[in-house]
């Protein structure tokens, strides 16, 4: 089951900045990259949640 996208422009933007960084370098951690996002999208604290998630499950079904 996969987590519920939360709504907003700035979270897709971010999954997509976030999607490029790894496809670029796939070995860098998750977490500095979601630092980034929540700073450079203005995200909430929930977003950031969300991402952590979404991007940990990714990883996990590789």
């Amino acid at each position: 089951m996969s987590p519920i996208m939360p709504e907003g422009e700035n979270i897709r933007r971010a999954i997509k900045w976030i999607s490029a960084n790894l496809q670029e370098n796939p070995d860098q951690p998750i977490q500095p990259l979601i630092e980034k996002v929540v700073f450079k999208f203005d995200l909430s604290p929930k977003d950031a949640e969300f991402l952590m998630t979404f991007f940990r499950k990714r990883e996990s079904n590789q």
